[in-house]
């Protein structure tokens, strides 16, 4: 995509500070990052949504995200756990429009809250999730 700055990035067209290039998959610092050592590894071909990629290429993204986060664990960067997470779609706060896995070191006080503010409570009785279960299932292919 030619104004997308993921696509930039991997071109080079963009700076960015990378932590691994592959065939399918690339990784680089978050420009904003939760804490220190905040990576995203993203595919190499322009993907708008995660549910558009090849499972080869969101195999290799967590293979990927694995290796990366082992090396954060290592490393000096405060890290006692860690936010994985993909957000899919403008709606769900995806910016910028380039499927990326977000690797965000975690530590004991660091300030960052995350997690669901609420639940629908009308969609929690046991009922209402398996009616939803089965449009799921339905679904699946």
């Amino acid at each position: 995509m030619e104004d997308c700055i993921f696509c930039k990035i991997l071109k080079e067209e963009a700076p960015a500070s990378f932590v691994f290039r592959g065939d399918r998959v690339s990784a680089f610092m978050d420009l904003n990052p939760i804490n220190k050592g905040h990576v995203l590894v993203v595919p190499n071909e322009h993907h708008k949504r995660f549910s558009s990629i090849d499972n080869e290429t969101v195999g290799e993204m967590f293979k990927t995200a694995q290796v990366i986060l082992k090396s954060i664990e290592s490393s000096r960067i405060p890290c006692e756990g860690a936010n994985l997470f993909v957000s899919d779609g403008e709606v769900a706060g995806q910016e910028p429009p380039h499927t990326h896995l977000h690797i965000a070191p975690r530590f004991k006080g660091d300030g960052y809250r995350m997690g669901f503010s609420g639940t629908a409570a009308d969609e929690s009785p046991r009922n209402k999730l398996d009616e939803t279960a089965r449009l799921i299932v339905a679904n699946l292919s």
